[in-house]
């Protein structure tokens, strides 16, 4: 029988990580042993509270049912720790369950944008942000993020008439793959330029625990009036290492979370019971292992910049997140770079143009091994030469 895709499947191509995924798995099947820094999951696991409590709850023979939306203990728990970590007052109506922090970025151009509409997209920017607005069928307009800018979008850029069109702006501080932090003034002026042109902004904060030398990240809710024209993702996955779980919220503007949770009642049943029970727990007491994995990923960060400063390739050590955005030598496209890296060193990163196309010129390198894995990478990388011949560029 044949089977013909629909038009849109068009949309959604092998990409780079399906090609190294496959490139890994045969240099694994040769023999050789890939230390694998490419993928933003969390390698080690909730902490025992969390993990406690989902076991206890799957036990109950009350917890199986359809939860549809989320439980006003979840709600209440989210505006909680909103009101303690960022000082940001949530009502009942302003909190929206989702299944991961993916689920409400893919699905929320649906909601608002037509056909055609224009939505402004960081670049590099998470891949799911591209996904979103290509099943909505809008436009993206990418919003470029430059070191000589801090990574972060000159507004003054975008033209008028291209302000005047978009339906909704996406940010991400502290970002994937770049992980800049936004300032207040910055902030400040997204508001300002989302009120002059109606625009809906969507902030993922994706990586909020995540941050070092106790620079915090700035909450965009936490500004005034960015209830006015905006929301915010939450998630559980990198901040508790709760990936597998999909269990995220969305937070602020009143209509837009009641428009995105009636498309949400169409789609899904929620999520299950134990899952948001132990969600509830993470924030409640999760404060303590916070701190504890704030310490262990930025011992990670120092193990491996230093080490990468030390063998010649000097990159900036982020301020949060859980990636390092390492601007690559001169005298290779970054996929040439990240291939050499894979076939020479035996080390697995993702190449910046995957995010972008002002990602050319830069790696991704996540933070998910141990330090002793790290420190492997980095001998790896000296041992190979793939430094020797090209000229370094210096992000110090």
């Amino acid at each position: 029988m044949g089977i013909t895709l629909s038009k849109k499947m068009d949309l959604f191509k092998a990409s780079i990580f399906t090609e190294l995924a496959e490139h890994k798995q045969k240099k694994i099947a040769g023999g050789e042993q890939i230390i694998d820094l490419s993928i933003g999951s969390p390698d080690l696991p909730p902490p025992d509270f969390i993990t406690k409590a989902l076991a206890d709850e799957v036990q109950k023979n009350d917890q199986y049912g359809y939860t549809l939306t989320g439980t006003e203990q979840f709600n209440d728990a989210v505006a909680d720790y909103y009101k303690l970590a960022h000082n940001v007052e949530l009502k009942a109506e302003e909190v929206l369950l989702v299944m991961g922090s993916q689920d409400g970025l893919v699905h929320l151009p649906l909601v608002f944008a037509n056909p055609g509409d224009i939505i402004l997209v960081p670049d590099p920017g998470y891949t799911a942000y591209e996904t979103g607005i290509a099943l909505a069928g809008a436009e993206p307009y990418l919003m470029p993020l430059k070191k000589e800018n801090e990574f972060l979008p000159d507004l003054s850029k975008i033209p008028a008439d291209v302000a005047e069109k978009a339906k909704l702006m996406i940010l991400n501080f502290p970002g994937n793959p770049v992980p800049a932090m936004a300032t207040a003034s910055f902030f400040n002026e997204v508001i300002a330029f989302a009120k002059k042109y109606g625009i809906i902004v969507l902030h993922d904060f994706a990586y909020s625990e995540l941050y070092y030398e106790n620079k915090k990240p700035i909450s965009f809710l936490s500004l005034p009036g960015a209830k006015d024209v905006g929301v915010e993702m939450g998630s559980f996955s990198k901040n508790y290492n709760m990936a597998g779980c999909r269990i995220g919220y969305l937070i602020g503007n009143k209509a837009v979370i009641e428009a995105v949770g009636k498309l949400k009642s169409n789609l899904d049943f929620g999520v299950f019971l134990p899952i948001q029970t132990a969600a509830v727990i993470a924030l409640r007491e999760g404060a303590s292992f916070c701190i504890d994995s704030r310490k262990m990923y930025e011992e990670r960060r120092d193990i491996l910049i230093d080490g990468l400063s030390e063998i010649g390739w000097n990159v900036t050590k982020p301020e949060g997140g859980m990636f390092v955005w390492a601007e690559i030598p001169k005298g290779w496209t970054s996929t040439e770079f990240t291939y050499a890296l894979l076939d020479k060193a035996n080390v697995m990163v993702i190449p910046g143009n995957a995010f972008g196309p002002t990602g050319e010129g830069y790696v991704r390198i996540a933070l998910v091994q141990t330090v002793e894995k790290l420190k492997e990478a980095i001998h790896n990388i000296k041992k190979s030469g793939i430094l020797n011949s090209f000229q370094l560029s210096s992000t110090k």
